[in-house]
């Protein structure tokens, strides 16, 4: 009844609308988004995971009421998560939220507008094509894809939809970002020649979860829903909560921490993906039967397909055997630095006016500037749910559900990350250097398409 009073009311709404609205020579379209701005959107979870639990629901309980939206459904595969998920939703709102099986019943309850992505890391592409061709928008963790083939069906997918995707790279909405991004592009900075990014950790627990590995049985767990389209294999509990260990379900270190900082490479520089990547790495302090780094370091070149005389280097080195250096983002050009761990742009290693006269040059230093006042220090610490850029990314996102406008971190960021990602990945496990076949849209190691 609830359902059909709604329908009911829209219905009228619009047949009443229709004769005033044609003098003004607005279509059905534009009104249903004139409407759209007054409606509550309705948001379905899919994935009850701690990325969901400890950084979308915290920033989305701090915007919803402002901004007219509700939460009235999770789908998760696991028993335990999906009840969990419907209480602590349930408290939150207030109101009844509905416990779905899977996405195929959580699709069915017409009201859902939009959805939250927390799935699997090789789960995203796949959850973001059913939404989208369920007519939903969705917020989408990173990393987007894992596969070129996954990254090339998602791509296409929403772009044929017209659906908001907001990829969950959340540096795109910082203010200290758009500062560095707004200052390379104008031009005062001058190119960039060198790229340094560092992520590192010692935290024993990341991405381990032996608690949890010891509560999950295979009768609570749709195991073969969560391989999806990877090869069919025994249920693993360690897979299936652990799953940031094990390729290939999860490239580790390249997508999920790597993509955030390389994200920002492309957003800056323009360009949209390496043109060549080595890697060396490896396991060497927990063996814990992990397959995927625990010590990584990632050379690239970037510049123009056409003239490989030009572009820059952009090294990216993460350890999670010893935290020193926390996280950095390091930009050089020949005047100086701009750097996103103090969020200031220094003459620091400039061409100074001693050295530029030598070679009859001048000196081009530049200014010590703040990037913001309002910058923001990532912090490395697990899923931090009062984290203020996922908040901002969470409001964007919602405020372009509204408005259709396309989000700061669109399906074409998150397919360039998932480019650069794929190719570091390729590059470790094959040990070959990796390039990016731009007719194809292929990563190739050792002249061969890289699977898994």
């Amino acid at each position: 009844m609830k359902n059909s009073r709604r329908d009911f009311i829209k219905r009228t709404a619009m047949t009443g609308a229709a004769t005033y609205l044609g003098t003004m020579g607005l279509s059905a379209a534009s009104y249903r988004r004139i409407m759209g701005a007054n409606d509550r959107v309705n948001v379905g979870i899919v994935g009850f995971s701690d990325r969901h639990k400890d950084a979308h629901l915290p920033s989305f309980l701090n915007l919803y009421k402002e901004l007219n939206f509700d939460v009235i459904a999770v789908s998760d595969i696991w028993k335990k998560r999906r009840e969990e998920g419907q209480a602590l939703w349930k408290e939150k709102l207030g109101h009844d939220v509905t416990a779905c099986l899977n996405n195929d019943e959580l699709y069915k309850i017409k009201d859902i507008d939009a959805v939250f992505i927390g799935t699997a890391d090789f789960q995203h592409a796949w959850h973001t094509i059913e939404a989208v061709k369920a007519g939903k928008d969705a917020y989408t963790e990173k990393p987007l894809a894992e596969t070129m083939e996954d990254a090339r069906a998602v791509l296409k997918a929403v772009k044929d939809s017209g659906k908001i995707v907001q990829i969950g790279s959340q540096r795109r909405s910082g203010a200290n970002y758009h500062a560095a991004d707004e200052f390379i592009k104008s031009g005062k900075f001058g190119p960039i020649v060198m790229v340094e990014l560092t992520w590192n950790v010692n935290q024993p627990e990341r991405w381990r979860r032996p608690a949890l590995v010891a509560q999950v049985k295979e009768e609570d767990v749709d195991w073969k829903r969560f391989l999806i389209n990877r090869p069919q294999a025994p249920f693993n509990p360690r897979h299936y909560l652990e799953y940031r260990l094990f390729w290939p379900y999860s490239s580790g270190i390249p997508g999920q921490w790597m993509c955030h900082q390389i994200d920002t490479v492309h957003w800056f520089s323009g360009l949209n993906h390496p043109r060549s990547v080595a890697v060396n790495g490896g396991i060497y302090v927990w063996k814990d039967g992990r397959k995927n780094a625990d010590t990584m370091t990632a050379v690239f070149d970037y510049g123009p397909e056409n003239d490989p005389g030009s572009g820059f280097q952009v090294v990216f080195t993460s350890r999670q055997t010893n935290a020193a250096g926390d996280t950095k983002e390091i930009y050089y050009s020949n005047g100086g630095t701009l750097n996103l761990d103090t969020n200031k742009i220094s003459p620091e290693g400039g061409l100074t006016e001693n050295h530029a006269k030598q070679m009859n040059m001048q000196a081009n230093l530049l200014p010590e500037l703040s990037l913001s006042e309002m910058a923001t220090k990532v912090s490395t610490s697990a899923n931090t749910g009062s984290d203020p850029l996922t908040q901002a990314h969470v409001r964007n996102w919602m405020e372009c559900v509204r408005s259709r406008k396309q989000p700061n971190a669109p399906i074409e960021a998150g397919y360039n990350h998932s480019i650069a990602v794929i190719m570091t990945n390729a590059a470790y496990r094959t040990g070959q250097k990796v390039t990016f076949d731009e007719k194809s849209q292929e990563v190739i190691a050792g002249g061969k398409v890289f699977k898994y």
